[in-house]
């Protein structure tokens, strides 16, 4: 295989190894560790972190990218590489990506939705429902069959699962008795009584709930089609997994973008006030008076334009649909900026006038240093809980631009072109309706998971919630 890396890829794991050294950081500071401590002790927030580690997990494993070598000699002594991209994460969900029907199939069906012309072994032609090739296919029977090998499958499943979670929860038993230098049994009743500072008992849990899922789900998608097919015969749950990492790249990647703007905008604007003031207004009235969907669409139809005139700048089709993913992460960065910088310079006009602040001013403190220690740490807990809910904002609102055309590539697996593709088929009988449930049900998650964490975080870092 040949090792691929898109551009956001690189993004993706420049972003994991500032995080590393941000919490590196963060440990030698104990001002700094103090509010992440509160956020460690919020049950629910650590439920949701478990959430997002999943999520951020399978995003992971989709951004290693490779092209396989393909069957045969090139004639000179090279290797031929295949134009289609895949990452470990196909690797792993090989039978669910390979496993492709003719058309739509139901949830955990083993015929096709609609009705096709059959020749049968006598020479006659029937309408009636084709079995599936990969679907139930070992059946003989499967109107009798099915619902006891799926009962039979799920047990096995969560059997798996249950063995997998003891795993882990002595890995973690095991670790705290070495840490508080305590028996391994006085932790495992300590974390069982919800007696621990850190809530393990709600992270072990959350992991159990989690681990019966996904076991389950993987362990039935080998036999079935666990969210059906969709119109070209793919696995749907497949798709779903698949968006997962577009989902991530469009949240983090444009508030990354975001955030430099507003904080360095917003907080400018609300200390030195004056002219400075007035030009930042200027700037993000003007962009504000633009429609952000106008400017999208421009953008997105002046790459494709570029990307039709130099097709030789791409090497494969996933670079293109890469290329588009990443141009659209920084059209909306650009775009919404102008929300978080006001909220910043609002807080600013009022940090500015406080006491500390300028009694600092009049024993000669830089400006600099001010916004730095002073203005930018009393400003974070807004700006933590601004990044989290657009976030969740940035990951719905690519449905909708999806919907309109100008979202990620249609190649581009994720939730808005399930929601779209679904939407043309809401209308007919019988109504197709798994697509919009699973795009449904694993944005849902995503998001609630995000915004439970924010409120942990924000009541961690806001100096008004702040416990002494």
């Amino acid at each position: 295989m040949k090792p691929v890396i898109l551009w956001t890829d690189g993004l993706i794991f420049m972003l994991v190894a500032v995080v590393c050294v941000a919490a590196v950081y963060t440990r030698r500071k104990a001002h700094m560790l103090a509010p992440w401590r509160q956020v460690r002790r919020s049950r629910i927030g650590m439920a949701a972190l478990v959430v997002l580690s999943a999520y951020v997990s399978i995003g992971l494993l989709d951004s290693l990218h490779f092209r396989p070598v393909l069957d045969g000699d090139a004639g000179d002594g090279r290797l031929s590489y295949s134009a289609q991209v895949l990452s470990v994460l196909d690797l792993a969900l090989e039978p669910l990506r390979t496993h492709e029907e003719k058309t739509y199939s139901a949830p955990f069906a083993t015929h096709l939705y609609a009705k096709e012309t059959i020749e049968l072994a006598d020479g006659r032609r029937i309408r009636d429902y084709p079995r599936l090739q990969y679907g139930g296919a070992y059946l003989r029977n499967p109107e009798r069959q099915k619902a006891l090998d799926i009962a039979m499958r799920s047990v096995k499943a969560v059997l798996l699962a249950g063995m997998l979670w003891l795993m882990l929860a002595a890995s973690v038993f095991a670790i705290l008795a070495r840490r508080y230098r305590k028996s391994w049994r006085s932790v495992a009743l300590a974390v069982l009584r919800g007696a621990t500072p850190t809530p393990w008992r709600v992270i072990l849990v959350t992991a159990a709930v989690l681990m019966v899922v996904l076991v389950w789900m993987l362990s039935l998608s080998l036999a079935y089609h666990v969210f059906g097919t969709d119109k070209v015969g793919q696995d749907v749950l497949y798709q779903a997994l698949k968006s997962v990492r577009t989902g991530l790249v469009i949240g983090t990647l444009t508030t990354l973008v975001m955030l430099p703007f507003a904080i360095l905008l917003g907080i400018m604007a609300g200390y030195f006030r004056g002219w400075v003031d007035d030009i930042i207004q200027y700037i993000y009235t003007t962009l504000n008076s633009i429609p952000g969907v106008l400017l999208i669409a421009a953008s997105i139809l002046a790459l494709q334009v570029y990307i039709a005139n130099h097709p030789d700048v791409f090497e494969t089709p996933a670079a293109r649909a890469d290329a588009r993913l990443m141009f659209l992460c920084l059209i909306l960065g650009v775009t919404s900026w102008t929300g978080l910088c006001r909220l910043l310079r609002g807080e600013a006009l009022k940090l500015r006038e406080l006491e500390y602040i300028q009694a600092a001013t009049a024993f000669g403190v830089g400006n600099f240093r001010i916004l730095v220690r002073h203005v930018l740490p009393n400003v974070m807990h807004i700006v933590l809980i601004a990044v989290v809910l657009d976030f969740s904002g940035l990951v719905l609102a690519e449905a909708v631009l999806s919907y309109v055309g100008v979202g990620v590539d249609p190649m581009t697996m994720s939730w808005g072109n399930m929601i779209n593709a679904a939407r043309l088929e809401m209308a007919r009988e019988p109504i197709v309706w798994w697509s919009l449930a699973a795009a449904f049900i694993f944005m849902f998650i995503l998001v609630l998971a995000a915004n439970l964490f924010s409120d942990a975080v924000r009541d961690a870092f806001d100096p008004r919630l702040r416990k002494t």
